[in-house]
């Protein structure tokens, strides 16, 4: 991609383009979501509506699904619930923004597409600023370092899950566990040790990363959708029996704790990092809006039922994921 800086004439050069001098399109940023408005050109082979929304769901339904009773717990049955309805909209209005933002640089430069570091670099170069204008590229690479951390960050984290979890089933299988009693963690000897078990899925994820066709990486998402949802309805369909009385749970917890909910919450919304590049490889973009809100509208109330009938269901015993405060056999 090229990396053209604009010069001072350049930033006040607006023939080309019928964006305003203040850099934003006719009608502002809302411009965009007119028919009339700049729209991008979608790919001849791109994804169909029902495959971005199936990657957008993966994208954003994970692991810390799982540990949001506990970030109500140290939010409150109030509060908790109404944060992640404030943090699910604050989520959709940045990814409608950064999504804008792109049509919008795509429109000025006549780039088919932007990336993230693409866009903040643009959006750098023509800013008033001389400085930030100078160092625009710098703008893109602090972007890609970020990027980097936070999916080198979840990948963690999924690799950690998916050894513990297959661990565990590992050594039912074996029978060396033989307590069932509910609500408590048993301790077992395993039968390999838990990096032995990431070295042994490595191989699979690897060859996962191969992938770069969207349209063939919607059926491993989609067949991930259904185990994911599979869980989901068994995670329910326990949790939403014999839920105690929660007068005794407080509506705010402590503030020192809000933290702690606001760490996880983040950690829930990971899908930023898909959104341009489902955006950019659509079939039909135009479609992209209303996939967007509607997939983050499952998510958020996904994430907010989740979240609350797991607090109320265990209370104060909830642990940093639901899974283990479901018995260990049924």
């Amino acid at each position: 991609m090229s990396t053209r800086r604009l010069r001072s004439e350049d930033y006040n050069d607006y023939s080309s383009t019928d964006v305003t001098p203040e850099g934003s399109p006719p009608g502002g940023m809302n411009g965009f979501a007119h028919p009339e408005s700049y729209q991008r050109f979608g790919e001849t082979n791109g994804t169909t509506w029902y495959q971005t929304l199936i990657h957008l769901l993966k994208g954003n339904i994970g692991t810390g699904l799982l540990g949001l009773p506990l970030a109500v717990k140290n939010a409150g049955i109030l509060l908790g619930p109404l944060s992640l309805l404030v943090m699910g909209i604050v989520a959709v209005h940045c990814m409608g923004i950064l999504v804008k933002c792109a049509h919008h640089f795509c429109s000025r430069f006549q780039k088919q597409f932007l990336d993230y570091g693409g866009t903040v670099m643009y959006g750098l170069e023509s800013t008033p600023c001389a400085w930030l204008r100078t160092h625009a590229i710098w703008g893109r690479r602090i972007v890609g370092l970020f990027l980097i951390i936070t999916q080198l960050g979840f990948c963690c984290v999924y690799f950690v899950f998916l050894a513990d979890n297959l661990r565990q089933v590992v050594s039912t299988a074996n029978g060396t566990t033989n307590d069932c009693s509910l609500n408590r963690t048993v301790t077992t000897t395993p039968t390999m040790d838990s990096r032995l078990y990431m070295v042994s899925i490595l191989p699979f994820v690897v060859l996962l990363t191969f992938i770069q066709n969207l349209k063939v990486l919607s059926i491993f998402s989609m067949l991930a959708n259904m185990a994911m949802l599979v869980s989901i309805i068994v995670i329910y369909q326990y949790v939403v029996r014999d839920i105690p009385d929660p007068s005794d749970l407080p509506l705010a917890a402590a503030w020192n704790t809000y933290p702690l909910f606001f760490g996880t919450a983040i950690f829930a919304f990971e899908g930023i990092g898909v959104v341009l590049p489902l955006e950019n490889k659509m079939k039909n973009p135009r479609q992209f809006p209303v996939i967007l809100y509607v997939g983050m509208t499952i998510v958020t109330l996904l994430y907010i039922s989740m979240g609350l009938l797991g607090y109320l269901r265990f209370g104060a015993s909830i642990q940093a994921s639901i899974t283990l405060n479901l018995p260990n056999c049924w």
